[in-house]
């Protein structure tokens, strides 16, 4: 489970959600949004050899996915709460690198370490 970058629950969907009218964002402008984040990840990795947050090695993700002190201290304590690897910091670094493209922020924030510590942490039993 270690080598696979995000782990999502989806439970099942009720009837009445799949014979009623689409709610929510369109695939249309959730492909725009997909599309635009590739770009920014292209301009930023130009001078490397890859084109996506998912090729960055250690070297590149220390210096395109800095976060703050408030988000490395969420990090440090979903390590050690969840018994996370350092293979699962960094799919957690660039998740977190890639959510913040996806909302059009040029820095990671907490909420986007947040998220993807969850996509992350969804195999994981809590320890209490």
């Amino acid at each position: 489970m270690d080598r696979i970058d995000i782990h999502i629950d989806v439970p099942s969907v009720p009837f009445k959600d799949l014979t009623g009218f689409p709610q929510g964002t369109s695939s249309s402008e959730i492909r725009h949004r997909v599309m635009s984040a590739r770009k920014v990840q292209e301009k930023r990795l130009k001078k490397t050899k890859i084109y996506s947050n998912a090729m960055m090695n250690t070297r590149q993700i220390r210096k395109f996915c800095q976060i703050d002190d408030k988000s490395n201290m969420l990090l440090e304590m979903a390590m050690e709460k969840f018994g996370l690897s350092a293979r699962a910091l960094s799919r957690i670094l660039k998740i977190s690198r890639t959510i913040a493209d996806l909302e059009g922020s040029e820095h990671i924030e907490q909420a986007h370490v947040a998220e993807a510590i969850q996509y992350r942490t969804l195999d994981r039993k809590l320890v209490v």
